[in-house]
């Protein structure tokens, strides 16, 4: 317990602290800690103020709701304050609240409470004067707000003029305006695009979009609202908050589609509980769920104290953020070799589970936070997302604080770390610059690299080899029976059956399950390799495309960029992937054991895709761009004619201008351009791809070719892996995430949060029925 003397000075901290953070907060739209670390100050100083409330003081924090108006607007006095409200952290803290609002009513009956999710978003009040909007402000400190006016005109949800009729003549509503995911990572690739900083969160995003200076720039942020409260006026007969909220639904105000009545305590817990557990697939950020008393006498009532309402309560989830500190960072190993910073946190909860420690992605992201061991750093878990540092709080750095640096050689094997490499072509020549990873190039002698590329070699979407978990490969290369995946055909009933948890059955499964491996579809294989950055989508299309492996191992980078989805960075890792020496060795020890299926010629869509007139523009030769191409092609009818061409031969093409051949014969008269080329023309040849100066008339693209697709939900009739399969099969792309550049969502079923993004950028939605006949009209047997 505290002394007068040292809850007084305590208090005086505590104020100056809140003060800073609210500012931060609710004027710079730039928080420094999370919503839980002002909780708890804010929680600490009621309580001493509680405790000792001679010490309470008219401009404490806890007398008010947030910060000061900003300069830069008119200033709005609100006729009737904007209070915030009290709030639960705890079950029980929520028993306590209905408790009191019995109490305050004098009753023993169940209550009836209006429910719905807090939104983290920006408190705003919009006037409505005889069906107009008039006014809009925001908070501010409760009394006093900014005039906004000008950009929440700007936002679509809100109506200009109400619908309907019989509105009162004034109409004052309050409510939250946010910013829904879709619409954030747009906006922040967006900024990022043009050079501008992020948003860390929606919720900033938010707010500094609602407070520009000009109403064009907020006209453009993906902004909505959605209608919380509002004051009527004293003579409007209301009976209850439910249903003014869904009169002023029908005069055209956006309310929650969650809202909902709950009776008694029980009630209003399972509330919580069920909204907590479709949080993560909501399309906009909420931190908890307000309850209110729904009978609007009731709340008449039970009144106010100095800063919140006595009949509504706000119970908070768990924190997805938090505080901590940063006491070391680890470097790990991936199975390609990629050198991660960890961060090793102290323990802190975070969204239900403790967190100790967080990925930091690549040291670019380390310098962007400007990261230092020793650090106070904010956490940050959503669902199921692994935790990541958001930001560090520089105000509470340590003076010892340390760099952080990448350590020059592999913290496993020793070998020499390196930074990858990005190429880019323009102008007829390659630019290399440095990319954000670093690699260990011990590759497979590296013991980290080994144990994970044989785990991915393994896996269901892989070779599929069932009971070979993670523990049983780490035994198996820690006693050096394997060293590379090739190794496993080889592997022995006598050399398992010593292994830890094994007898002469579950032996016997392995070993089985190993040599049902052999037979492998060729992109399951490639897959397999663990080759950079291609994954399960990309291993299909290079299968479907070359038809076999020989054709991938030796595909030019410029033939591989041919293919969809595929840059020139992916197309270097795999051509470096197969002329690496280490990997030679072990894909030839493997094609002794595996037989490889599903091969085939190549595709009619990538052998199209190679005209004469594609491949020299392709080589990205100065002021050679479309039409200039085709004019040389039209002349010439092979590369080698192209190649021995003169002034003369190319003064011949109509209407070539005078730099492109100049420039054309400045490329070629270079001996490695030349030699280069024609190897590039005769690898083309001797995979049967005779080019035209047009594509072949009877090459047809595949019925989806182009397409993007997203699954979400439920199927019933078929699994989603079959889906999956059959929308490949007809050319489709198939994505994990909605974006602006899906062309269909397709939805089961309890469909979620992309069913949600898919309607809020207007993509095309097809149900399983749809999906089914279009597989019937392209005879495709189930």
């Amino acid at each position: 317990m505290l002394t007068k003397e040292q809850a007084s000075i305590r208090i005086d901290e505590l104020s100056k602290e809140l003060n800073h953070h609210s500012h931060q907060y609710y004027v710079l739209d730039a928080p420094t800690i999370p919503d839980i670390e002002y909780d708890r100050l804010f929680k600490e100083l009621q309580s001493l103020e509680t405790q000792f409330p001679e010490l309470k003081t008219a401009d404490s924090p806890t007398q008010r709701v947030g910060g000061q108006a900003l300069p830069q607007f008119n200033s709005i006095q609100h006729e009737t304050p904007m209070l915030s409200l009290g709030n639960a952290f705890e079950e029980d803290d929520l028993q306590n609240f209905d408790r009191r609002v019995k109490e305050g009513l004098a009753t023993s009956d169940e209550i009836i409470y209006c429910c719905e999710p807090k939104l983290d978003g920006l408190a705003v009040s919009l006037i409505y004067e005889n069906g107009s909007l008039t006014q809009a402000a925001t908070r501010g400190d409760g009394t006093t707000g900014e005039d906004i006016t000008a950009n929440v005109r700007t936002i679509r949800n809100i109506p200009l003029k109400l619908f309907g009729t019989d509105w009162p003549k004034r109409l004052e509503v309050r409510g939250e305006v946010y910013m829904p995911h879709a619409g954030f990572e747009k906006l922040n690739t967006s900024m990022l695009a043009s050079g501008n900083k992020p948003f860390a969160n929606p919720r900033n995003a938010a707010a500094g979009s609602l407070r520009q200076l000009d109403s064009k720039i907020t006209a453009t942020r993906p902004l909505t609202f959605c209608c919380y409260g509002f004051v009527l006026p004293d003579n409007q007969q209301i009976t209850t908050q439910q249903q003014t909220l869904e009169q002023l639904k029908s005069w055209g105000i956006p309310i929650s589609p969650e809202l909902k009545l709950a009776k008694g305590f029980e009630e209003c817990f399972a509330y919580y509980q069920q909204i907590g557990q479709r949080r993560d697939t909501l399309d906009y950020d909420i931190d908890g769920v307000v309850f209110k008393v729904n009978n609007i006498e009731a709340q008449q009532q039970l009144g106010f104290r100095s800063r919140e309402p006595r009949w509504a309560i706000a119970y908070k989830f768990p924190a997805q953020e938090e505080i901590t500190k940063l006491f070391a960072v680890e470097f790990q190993v991936g199975r390609t070799g990629a050198v991660t910073p960890v961060a090793r946190l102290e323990p802190v909860h975070v969204g239900g589970v403790i967190v100790s420690n967080a990925t930091l992605h690549n040291m670019d992201e380390v310098t962007r936070l400007g990261l230092m061991v020793g650090d106070s750093v904010i956490i940050r878990r959503a669902g199921d997302v692994i935790p990541q540092i958001t930001s560090v709080v520089l105000a509470r750095r340590p003076s010892h604080a340390e760099p952080i640096t990448i350590p020059s050689h592999c913290p496993v094997c020793g070998s020499m770390v390196e930074k990858t490499q990005l190429i880019k072509r323009s102008k007829g020549q390659e630019h290399i610059s440095e990319g954000s990873t670093y690699r260990c190039t011990g590759r497979l002698s590296c013991p980290a690299q080994v144990k994970q590329s044989i785990i991915h070699f393994v896996s269901r979407k892989a070779m599929d080899i069932d009971g070979l978990g993670d523990k049983i490969i780490e035994q198996l290369v820690d006693q050096s029976l394997i060293r590379s995946p090739a190794d496993l055909y080889q592997l022995t009933f006598d050399q398992v059956i010593v292994l830890e948890g094994f007898a002469q059955t579950s032996t016997q499964n392995l070993l089985s399950a190993i040599a049902n491996s052999k037979k492998a579809d060729l992109a399951r294989f490639i897959y397999a390799l663990g080759i950079p950055n291609v994954g399960e989508s990309t291993s299909k299309l290079l299968a479907r495309s070359f038809g076999s492996l020989s054709r991938i191992q030796v595909a030019m980078p410029e033939i591989l960029t041919s293919l969809p989805d595929i840059g020139l960075e992916v197309a270097y890792e795999i051509n470096n992937f197969f002329q690496e020496e280490h990997n030679q060795k072990t894909l030839q020890q493997l094609l002794t054991f595996i037989e490889l299926q599903n091969e085939s010629d190549i595709s009619d869509q990538l052998a199209a895709s190679f005209t004469l007139t594609k491949l020299l523009k392709s080589l990205d030769i100065p002021y050679i761009a479309d039409t200039t191409a085709e004019r040389i092609t039209k002349r010439f009818s092979s590369l080698e004619e192209i190649i021995r061409a003169d002034k003369i031969d190319l003064s011949a093409v109509d209407r070539l201008p005078e730099r492109a051949a100049q420039s054309l014969l400045s490329y070629f008269s270079l001996a490695k351009n030349r030699e280069y080329v024609l190897t590039l023309e005769q690898q083309l040849k001797a995979f049967g791809m005779h080019w035209q100066s047009e594509p072949k008339q009877k090459t047809q693209a595949l019925p989806l070719t182009g397409q993007t697709w997203v699954l979400t939900g439920t199927l019933h009739q078929l699994k989603r892996e079959t889906a999956k399969q059959y929308l490949e099969q007809l050319g489709a792309k198939v994505s994990g995430s909605v974006s602006a550049k899906t062309t269909i969502v397709l939805t089961g079923t309890d469909a979620g949060s992309k069913l949600t993004k898919a309607n809020e950028l207007g993509i095309t939605v097809w149900s399983e029925d749809d999906l089914l006949n279009l597989l019937k009209e392209n005879e495709i047997t189930l």
